[in-house]
């Protein structure tokens, strides 16, 4: 009988560990964005939390750590959504509209302006904390949008050409527009319209520098 109730017991401790981490990586997402790189402490992170610092450090042994966990479970989160937009046996250029909507409306929601706008005040100053971000974000949603690009050109939907080089120039393409000027604080909020309108404008310029060319 004791035998019996062990999984169960274990599966509950785990449970509440799963939980306890993600109060966790919650807390410390805001605590990030509200006080900087610099100004997060574990201590901090920890009496937020009502714990010790050294419950936090079972967790995490450090703020670098608790950092790269924090963005990899927003970057995870986004990287599944956009691996169901991106459908191979869909069309191109609408699923390549719907894709650059959902990037453009994933960077330019406020926790996303926030956190941009914390890499580029702090990140001379902590190169890891540029480097955890540039890895666990905009590399791995590229790689995820080098390899869409990737199969279309196998397919002959677009012309062959080095994949990683067409994900970087669309993604730029998407945040020339209402991404950069939220950045510089040139407007206050997204305007889903022109969202749609940047999407068009960047999958128009990607098609006409990546449709393949027709021998005549």
């Amino acid at each position: 009988m004791t035998e019996s109730k062990t999984p169960l017991i274990c599966g509950r401790r785990e449970a509440r560990r799963r939980d306890r981490q993600d109060m966790i990586l919650t807390v410390a997402q805001r605590y990030f964005l509200e006080h900087g790189y610099a100004g997060t402490t574990m201590s901090g992170i920890a009496a937020t939390l009502g714990g010790s610092k050294g419950t936090l450090w079972s967790y995490f042994p450090s703020k670098e750590q608790l950092f790269a966990a924090v963005l990899d479970r927003v970057a995870a989160a986004y990287r599944a959504r956009l691996s169901q937009i991106l459908d191979p046996d869909a069309d191109l250029s609408i699923t390549l509209h719907h894709a650059c909507v959902s990037l453009t409306t994933k960077v330019t929601s406020p926790e996303a302006i926030a956190l941009h706008r914390l890499i580029i005040a702090e990140g001379g100053r902590f190169p890891e904390m540029s480097k955890i971000f540039f890895e666990l974000a905009p590399r791995n949603t590229r790689g995820l949008m080098a390899n869409f690009l990737a199969g279309a050109m196998t397919r002959g939907q677009l012309r062959t050409a080095d994949p990683n080089d067409a994900a970087r120039a669309l993604m730029s393409l998407c945040m020339a527009g209402t991404h950069q000027q939220l950045l510089m604080s040139q407007i206050k909020e997204p305007d889903p319209a022109q969202i749609e309108r940047d999407a068009a404008f960047a999958v128009d310029i990607f098609m006409r520098a990546y449709t393949p060319t027709t021998n005549i």
